[in-house]
């Protein structure tokens, strides 16, 4: 990690102590970024607002931390995850959608309770739900992955409720992505890697996910008024990774035919393959006397493949005439995803104005090779499209600022602004193939790891949200600053919600200040959890195969089992903090923070069971359904933590030492549960709405706490990096039934990272590096919970389950 603004007093006091892995931030690490004078865009209209100054706390990465960072598949949600103490971004395997969109969290809170900006201005989401995930389950969040890392010039972080400021998601805080807006010249780097890691479970050294990564990017000054044109592409590759163990059978499934697989490894854990093209632009030109036009935009294209669980040869959802020795379906992801921003920005009068348009879009295909309707018999086809799925969201806003003074050292700078936005959500059937009920009866029916969707399941929806927001920014004399702001927010499915801000600040010395911020924030359940809805055949959390569905909260059958209207989640943060700077070498920060959410969302417990088959057939006429789930607003959650970073700078040796430690704590307990519905235990005693296994999801399934320690050294031609991440605990709990609900709490683990790079002359420089050198694993699953031996290590801790990565590369500036 390199130039990251705020920190621990206890990270720095491990960071001298490991002083000899120091690592470098390059050239850019001696930008003003390293510095707690960076002016920053992010959570406040102020436009003279340090880092420092501001009144809650904003991390700044620049362009090289997370080029750096993100050296593993070219991720920019692997990058964020080693750079930002709160951000969690975890690896899933056989997780559905998740093997191929990967939900982050900041503050251990939902994926969509963050808010992305793009140059400011609101990122869409993915149009795939992660219903078989298990961070981020039953959200639609935002892709990160298909933001290009060579894109960025800096990235700004504001750990706080922003609602008042930014709109509705904007609970945790918010991520601002800034893009690179430099002239002339250009940059093509290329790298590769591959894991090497000893694998304990089947005492075995591998090599894979070979990953190779290729940008270049350009520019050109136009004009002489500060018009440019930037634009790159990206082309990525990453080879799936493995670390499944030797196959004991499942007890129920132990006939001869299958029993002559047992010591195998027939399931995949890892990493997914990917293929990831990326094109990005970003732009201004001057007009008229003041003002200037501009447009950006990203586009991504990947395709991916994700793991699904073995089916055995003597199976109801096997034909050995197809698969004689059994098959694993392979989900195939294609993503294409797209944001296009115009607008003009420029001075009306004593007024700063900014108007644009914003369109963002994502389309997925979800589909399935190595794979069988078995109800079809043997003529079933093996390769199937199983849905297409497409979000979208144009937003138009116009912003306008005025600074003024009131008297000498008291300023004020004022905004007002409004913002519409229309949503589209759709999804549309699969191959009939891939939901046929065929004729053989006794075989499950659909294409097996995920059914396709059915006529009946598909869905459109469609939403508009009006805004108006004004904020105050002031500034009394050297010592005391403000940021106020309020929202009224009107969407037509909700109605309106009114959120504020306020955030304070008093500088006692210039080496202690005090800060703190109190605000309202909402938001509403996505058009995905309103409309969402799924016929899937699969394996249970116990291995069992079962026919499902997944039921929008209007579908009669869950009104029948106790669905109903989704509310909007409403929360209430405060946050008190520090800041402190001694001289130009050491700064520090603290913040202590309180989140209060109610009626947050989740996906209900799996309702399963005979009793729900008959209740199902005799009152709505389906037959066959054994397991159903809905949304539900599941609980009121407290969320109670801390976040430190600090930073020592320093000569050294002929070049520039940056040492940075930060920690953070989060811990989230439930207030209020759901209580199950009178007519839902009238079918069974046992049946819960909200219980153990989505209560983990909520409360312990991230770890509670991060620490980390980096440091940074060059001179003209080197650059050292090196950085120990330590991620807390997280503790997995399972409800198999009849009371079986077997738990693991996974302990923490360090990762070490470290590059040596060598600038040849100012054009050329290469680089190696490794990323996890210690070859450090999550602990392994137990008896109970690694699936008889296939599945050892738990994709819930941030480490992964990957082993060491070594890569070179080679960059080429011009």
């Amino acid at each position: 990690m390199s130039p990251r603004l705020s920190a621990s007093p206890l990270g720095l006091a491990i960071a001298l102590a490991l002083s000899p892995s120091l690592a470098l931030a390059q050239d850019a690490a001696k930008q003003d970024a390293t510095n707690l004078d960076t002016v920053i865009v992010t959570g406040t209209r102020a436009s003279n607002r340090t880092v420092l100054e501001s009144t809650s706390p904003v991390d700044v990465l620049t362009a090289e931390d997370i080029r750096k960072a993100g050296v593993v598949n070219g991720e920019l949600g692997s990058a964020l995850q080693a750079l930002l103490p709160s951000f969690n971004f975890p690896r899933q395997s056989n997780s559905g959608g998740a093997d191929h969109v990967r939900a982050a969290q900041l503050r251990g809170l939902s994926p969509d309770q963050v808010l992305v900006l793009v140059n400011g201005k609101r990122r869409h989401h993915s149009a795939l739900v992660n219903t078989d995930s298990k961070i981020g389950k039953g959200t639609t969040p935002v892709d990160f992955n298909s933001i290009p890392v060579s894109a960025i010039k800096r990235i700004e972080v504001l750990r706080d409720g922003a609602g008042a400021l930014y709109g509705s998601d904007a609970v945790a805080g918010v991520i601002n992505v800034i893009l690179d807006d430099g002239g002339d010249g250009g940059v093509v780097e290329a790298s590769y890697g591959a894991n090497h890691t000893d694998l304990k479970p089947i005492g075995r050294t591998l090599t894979d996910g070979q990953t190779g990564n290729i940008t270049a990017k350009f520019g050109k000054t136009l004009g002489e008024n500060g018009g440019f044109i930037r634009a790159g592409v990206e082309y990525k590759h990453h080879d799936g990774t493995n670390r499944a163990g030797f196959d004991q059978i499942p007890p129920w499934d132990q006939s001869p035919a299958n029993l002559a697989l047992q010591g195998k490894r027939n399931y995949v854990l890892g990493d997914s393959a990917t293929r990831d093209t990326n094109l990005w632009f970003n732009g201004q030109l001057p007009f008229g006397q003041s003002s200037t036009f501009y447009a950006f935009g990203t586009y991504n294209k990947r395709n991916s493949e994700g793991a699904n669980y073995f089916r055995y040869p003597d199976s109801d959802a096997n034909w050995t005439q197809v698969y004689p020795n059994g098959y694993r379906p392979v989900s195939l992801g294609d993503n294409r995803d797209l944001q296009l921003v115009a607008g003009a920005r420029g001075q009306w009068s004593d007024w700063t104005y900014d108007a644009s348009v914003d369109h963002g879009q994502n389309d997925f295909t979800y589909g399935l090779r190595d794979s069988l309707n078995a109800s079809l018999g043997p003529t079933s086809p093996t390769r199937f499209k199983t849905a297409d799925y497409t979000y979208a969201q144009t937003v138009g806003n116009l912003d306008v600022t005025r600074a003024f003074e009131q008297a000498p050292g008291i300023t004020h700078t004022l905004g007002l602004g409004g913002e519409v936005r229309h949503e589209r959500y759709q999804t549309r059937p699969g191959d009939p193939s891939s939901y046929a009920a065929g004729p053989f009866t006794d075989r499950p029916t659909g294409s097996q790891a995920g059914g396709g969707l059915t006529p009946q399941d598909a869905a459109r929806l469609s939403r508009d949200v009006a805004s108006v927001y004004a904020s105050l920014s002031s500034q009394f004399g050297d010592h005391f600053s403000t940021d106020l702001a309020a929202r009224y927010e009107h969407s037509d499915d909700f109605g309106g919600e009114l959120t504020g801000k306020l955030g304070l600040r008093y500088e006692f010395t210039p080496a202690f200040a005090l800060r703190g911020a109190l605000s309202n924030n909402f938001r509403a359940p996505s058009l995905a959890q309103i409309g969402y809805e799924s016929t899937s055949t699969g394996y249970n959390a116990g291995g069992q195969l079962v026919q499902g569905r997944l039921l929008s909260v209007n579908n009669p059958i869950a009104r029948g089992l106790g669905a109903t209207d989704l509310k909007p989640e409403k929360s209430l943060n405060t946050s008190l903090g520090f800041t402190s700077r001694v001289g130009e070498h050491f700064d520090l920060s603290l913040d202590v923070f309180q989140i209060d959410i109610d009626d947050r969302i989740a996906l209900s417990e799996s309702i399963t069971g005979d009793a729900l088959t008959t209740f199902v057939q005799q009152n709505y006429g389906v037959n066959g359904l054994q397991s159903a789930s809905f949304f539900v607003n599941a609980a009121d959650t407290r969320t109670r933590g801390a976040e430190l970073v600090s930073n020592w700078r320093q000569s050294l040796a002929g070049g520039q030492l940056l040492l940075t430690g930060t920690w953070a704590y989060a811990k989230t307990t439930l207030k209020n549960t759901l209580a199950t519905p009178a007519a839902l235990r009238g079918l069974n005693a046992d049946y819960v709405l909200f219980g153990i296994e989505e209560t983990n999801t909520l409360t312990d399934a991230t770890p509670r706490t991060r620490a980390s320690v980096s440091g940074t050294w060059s001179n003209d031609h080197w650059t050292l990096t090196s950085r120990v991440n330590r991620y807390g605990s997280a503790t997995r709990v399972f409800n198999f039934g009849d009371g079986y609900i077997p738990r693991q709490t996974y302990s923490a683990k360090y990762q070490l990272d470290a590059e040596v790079e060598y600038r040849v002359n100012a054009n050329w420089s290469v680089a190696v590096g490794g990323q996890n050198l210690g070859d450090t694993y999550s602990d392994r699953s137990n008896s109970d919970i690694y699936y008889f031996g296939n599945l050892p290590y738990d994709v819930l801790s941030p480490i992964g389950s990957n082993g060491a990565y070594y890569y070179g590369r080679v960059r080429y500036t011009f």
